[in-house]
């Protein structure tokens, strides 16, 4: 054992220390050992752009914690890391930084673009490595991987390949997401929708017979433009003779068709609708049913383009307002009415999203999500919670085919050729030169590149070496783990599921832990624009990774969302104070202890208490782990150290420590490191900088704690008597509890009598008595049955088979104590009736800000609490005092 820990415990000064010690030492790296069973979980990669947030902070925290444990458990545990490209986002950045020089990516070309964005991802893209480093993540950096690394690349045309050359891959016209800002497709989950206080125009369509007008409901008037007809439910008695007739269209005077689609509603405007099927995706559907022309009216970049006419040239939402104007002007607007609807954004730019006509790629998606539905029916892949599994399989069973096409440079580019001579399309595994048709060089590739999801759907397979037959690959999938939050199971959980069946004919995992968002204390979304995000690196800096750690994975249960509190950052960063300082009180009274196994014979009650409690923690904390109860696990490991190492066995084991008998002291000794060596590799995994250095000083077992064993459930501590502990405890309770009632002070010695039910209970408290006087303060106590002398002014309290009387005269003076209780018992009262002033204050409940007003509540609610407790020890101290 080495030196005492010092007094006090500093992040800084040991955080860095050990990583580097641990990554020097190759522990995080994961081995090929047939002897060893494997255990992987890929990291959900986060974007080179990314900076750790506290979702990123929650969901390694997890996985690290998961890593560890196994690790200590004697399994190959592999943590595979790695960044993704993150096509749009990335692209977004470079492009910022050519802004303020004045340039844009066209300026530069596709070539030079792409060496600037490759600079920026070597310069920037291991930001959030390093950050996960600084959180203690124990991931095999040597086996890092990168979705554009040439190996993932590899995957990736290979994927391409056999899909389009098995007809799931596919090239199409089709209604896409488009946002003009980022000036790409969105696949259908890339649209976030955001309810919007928007107008209903009512639109008077007049029927070319002259015979009146059809008015129709919109919220888009810009794209009258691109109308062909107008819709009316086949049902809708109110339309059934019109169905066939043709329509003027207002301003563009040209005739259109009135049509019947069961697709309309007729609760919604008039139950008719235009129908354009260049710019919303139902009419697009309407439109190939009933083989209407596609008219396009607006541009990539938002702008009414050549269709438009005299309306050509300006903003989408321009366009609205004149519109409306000239059909006011023209006689065609009825009405508009207020309405409050769902409207799409881009999940990146939040610009609001235009449903455009385009030439695209797309996965034929029903075959690939067969197996992937059938997967998770059967059991082979398991939701944690289960109830996430329902969500999974309502999108996979009514899931749209996949655009996978995106109009970006920064991605990997669709490996598709086209024929300049013949229109030859060729899709190859390498870059094709010559056409395979006609023989001409003259071709060129796709522009486009793949959706970023693309490249991380085939991310459990692809990092360990697919599709070459690696002996990663061989050995470490399927994997067993993984983790990640609700709000990607679309973008990502799904998509590597049906991928890994189509090319790996197995899972990818078979387990999928869910965590919720962390959310701030008011219980809002973290966001920029709310100003209340909260960088876990700054929590770092102040108060360690492991309070950081400790505070993410307790007090929340997979799946749920988190409020982060600093109240509950203080209690971590108090029990990290807590394990140090009862650490650092055992090494400073091991100066003669030599270890040696312990003499189960010898133990007295408390000693073996203490070993059984040990043991069905380590039980229960290992229990909740193998459930992914990882919140639960943290709760028992901190309630046992806390409440009853530290609490309770520490302050009885002072007593021997600092007594007569060697034997006992010695003992004792081994009892404190046999706990607290369990304790620390119970903690290790969600606190691994603290019990590590404190593994360092107490320890003499292995390099590291990170790789020493896992605690195993010991059958020989299981001790029937310890129930035994509890009776001393209460005892101890209950005279604690009359002297904070009383007012007792702490350096006066009460004497105690004792009225017991049978001789069992008297003769475990008698062989306890030196606990009950330490911890206590009690200098004598006195047994009897019936007969017990009881004095006139002695307050009691019951526990199991006993009552104990604590005889107050002497140790308070009760008309002091009255006086006393009487002033506090008025400063109260006018608390509460300046609180209640305040909150029967019609001007202070509308002005105030919403938390002072609950914190006055709380308040409230306090002062009323501590009133009632006053006014309960005044009446038993008035009852005392008329004895």
């Amino acid at each position: 054992m080495q030196k005492n820990l010092p007094s006090v415990y500093d992040p800084k000064e040991v955080e860095d220390k050990w990583y580097e010690f641990w990554e020097k030492e190759n522990l995080f790296h994961a081995e090929i050992d047939s002897k060893k069973q494997p255990f992987t979980i890929v990291i959900p990669p986060p974007n080179v752009t990314g900076q750790l947030h506290m979702g990123h902070a929650l969901n390694n925290t997890l996985q690290d914690i998961l890593i560890r444990t196994k690790r200590m458990q004697g399994y190959s545990a592999l943590w595979l890391p790695g960044t993704d490209h993150a096509g749009i986002a990335t692209e977004a950045k470079v492009k910022e930084q050519l802004a303020d020089e004045g340039l844009s990516k066209y300026d530069l070309g596709r070539e030079k673009f792409l060496e600037r964005v490759w600079e920026w991802k070597e310069k920037y893209g291991d930001t959030i490595i390093n950050q996960l480093k600084k959180l203690g993540s124990s991931c095999d950096w040597s086996r890092l991987r990168f979705t554009m690394d040439e190996g993932l690349s590899k995957a990736v045309r290979e994927v391409f390949v056999r899909l389009y050359e098995k007809g799931l891959i596919y090239r199409g016209d089709y209604i896409v997401n488009w946002c003009p800002t980022c000036k790409t497709t969105l696949s259908d989950i890339e649209v976030e929708h955001e309810d919007r206080n928007d107008k209903l125009y009512y639109v008077k369509y007049p029927y070319k017979d002259g015979s009146g007008y059809l008015t129709v409901a919109t919220t888009r008037p810009e794209t009258i433009l691109g109308d062909t007809a107008v819709a009316v439910n086949p049902n809708d008695e109110r339309y059934k003779g019109i169905i066939g007739k043709t329509v003027i269209l207002p301003i563009v005077e040209k005739e259109i068709p009135v049509i019947g689609d069961s697709y309309v509603d007729t609760e919604f405007g008039t139950g008719a609708v235009k129908v354009t099927p260049g710019h919303d995706p139902n009419d697009f559907e309407m439109g190939l049913r009933h083989s209407l022309p596609i008219i396009i009216v607006i541009d990539d970049n938002g702008i009414m383009n050549d269709n438009a006419g005299k309306f050509k040239g300006m903003d989408r939402f321009d366009c609205r307002k004149a519109i409306v104007e000239e059909l006011q002007q023209e006689g065609f607007f009825e009405k508009m009415e207020d309405l409050n609807h769902s409207v799409g954004h881009c999940y990146r730019c939040h610009t609001i999203v235009e449903p455009v006509v385009s030439k695209q790629w797309f996965v034929k998606m029903e075959p690939l999500a067969k197996p992937a539905i059938d997967v998770v029916k059967q059991g082979e892949v398991k939701f944690v919670p289960e109830r996430f599994a329902k969500i999974y399989l309502n999108w996979l069973e009514n899931i749209r085919d996949w655009c996978i096409s995106r109009q970006l440079w920064w991605g990997h580019r669709i490996p598709a050729w086209y024929c300049q001579e013949c229109g030859e399309t060729m899709v190859s595994r390498d870059d094709v030169k010559v056409c395979t048709k006609c023989g001409s060089s003259n071709i060129e590739q796709d522009p486009d590149v793949l959706d970023t999801w693309f490249s991380s759907a085939l991310w459990p397979f692809s990092t360990l070496g697919w599709p070459e037959d690696t002996p990663d690959l061989k050995y470490f999938y399927p994997t067993s783990v993984l983790v990640t939050a609700y709000d990607i199971i679309f973008f990502w959980v799904a998509r590597m599921i049906f991928s890994a069946m189509e090319f790996m004919k197995k899972p990818p995992f078979e387990y999928v832990v869910i965590t919720g968002l962390v959310r701030d204390a008011q219980g809002r979304k973290m966001s920029k624009s709310l100003g209340n995000g909260i960088d876990p690196l700054e929590v770092i800096d102040k108060y360690g990774a492991d309070t950081l750690r400790f505070t993410l994975c307790t007090g929340n249960a997979p799946g749920n969302d988190m409020r982060f509190y600093w109240e509950k950052v203080e209690s971590s960063r108090n029990f990290a104070n807590k394990i140090w300082n009862a650490s650092r009180f055992i090494m400073m009274n091991l100066e003669d202890f030599t270890p040696s196994e312990i003499d189960l014979s010898k133990l007295a009650l408390k000693d073996r208490w203490i070993l059984k409690r040990i043991n069905d923690v380590t039980r229960d904390v290992t229990d909740s782990l193998e459930k992914f109860e990882i919140g639960m696990a943290a709760q028992k490991i901190y309630d046992f150290f806390w409440n009853e190492f530290c609490d309770w066995y520490i302050e009885m084991a002072k007593i021997d420590l600092y007594g007569k008998n060697s034997e006992a002291r010695r003992i004792t000794q081994l009892v404190l490191v046999n706990v607290v060596e369990q304790a620390l590799k119970l903690l290790h995994p969600f606190m691994p900088f603290i019990t590590e250095e404190i593994w360092q000083h107490i320890s003499r077992e292995g390099l590291s704690i990170m790789v020493s064993s896992w605690p195993e459930y010991k059958p020989e501590w299981e001790f029937e008597d310890v129930d035994q502990m509890e009776l001393v405890m209460d005892a101890v309770r209950g005279i604690r509890n009359i002297r904070a009632e009383m007012n007792v002070p702490p350096s006066k010695q009460a004497s105690a009598l004792v009225r017991v039910s049978s001789s069992s209970v008297s003769d475990v408290l008698r062989s306890n008595l030196d606990i009950i006087y330490s911890l206590a303060k009690v200098s004598k106590m006195e047994f009897g049955e019936e007969d017990l002398h009881i004095p006139h002014k002695a307050v009691s309290c019951v526990i199991k088979g006993a009552e104990i009387f604590i005889p107050m005269e002497g140790l308070v003076d009760l008309d002091t104590e009255i006086a006393r209780l009487e002033k506090e018992k008025s400063n109260l009262k006018n608390e509460i009736e300046r609180v209640n002033k305040k909150l029967s204050n019609q001007g202070f409940l509308e002005k105030a800000p919403k938390d002072i007003v609950e914190k006055e509540q709380q308040k409230q609610k306090d002062y009323q609490e501590m009133l009632q407790k006053v006014e309960q020890r005044l009446k038993m101290m008035a009852d005392l005092s008329s004895k």
